[in-house]
């Protein structure tokens, strides 16, 4: 049972409106959005920052941001985010390789070295006490440019954010993520656990 009841789709119009913009990132609004609606500014400001982060504006792909924060929702622990995760790289374009190997993108040939660095990042730096190092640093900007690298960090952070968020909330997952988390994640052991 969540700590706080979600709000249905349509309690603040404003917040309906921006929540379009998960309508095609996951296929549904997502019941983390509807619990922050009991602070419809919180709800407000959450999809704007959504969007702004998850916005393409180089190299670093949508589908490759949705793999960074599968990699941070898994290093963090929460089921509810490593599911959305995963749906929207499904959704994204992502590879069926990567998908199907995520857990292996170290080894696994489906990934690029520029690859393997940005998820690497993401693991160092969602880990607590944070892991970021100056090696890892060296290779990111073997590949990617700084822009590139705020995009990834935005990404995430704003993981960090929901990471917190929906573990702390027990978030009640919906049956689209459910799906995407048994397809893609259950051979290593996904399950919704406290996300009933």
């Amino acid at each position: 049972m969540p700590l706080v009841t979600p709000l249905p789709a349509d309690h603040d119009l404003e917040t309906k409106e921006l929540a379009n913009f998960f309508n095609e990132t996951l296929g549904f609004c997502p019941n983390s959005v509807l619990t922050m609606q009991h602070r419809p500014a919180i709800s407000k400001a959450f999809i704007n920052l959504n969007k702004a982060v998850m916005a393409n504006e180089g190299r670093v792909t949508s589908a490759l941001k949705r793999m960074i924060a599968w990699v941070s929702s898994n290093a963090t622990g929460c089921r509810y985010c490593q599911a959305h995760a995963i749906r929207a790289a499904e959704r994204y374009g992502a590879e069926q390789e990567q998908l199907d190997n995520i857990w292996d993108y170290r080894t696994h040939p489906a990934f690029s070295e520029a690859e393997r660095v940005a998820l690497d990042f993401s693991l160092a730096a969602s880990q607590v006490p944070n892991g970021m190092t100056s090696d890892i640093k060296t290779r990111l900007y073997e590949y990617w440019n700084e822009g590139e690298i705020v995009e990834m960090l935005g990404v995430i952070s704003l993981f960090g954010y929901l990471n917190r968020w929906n573990d702390s909330m027990a978030t009640t997952i919906e049956q689209g993520a459910v799906a995407s988390g048994e397809q893609y994640l259950g051979k290593h052991g996904w399950e919704k656990g406290k996300h009933l």
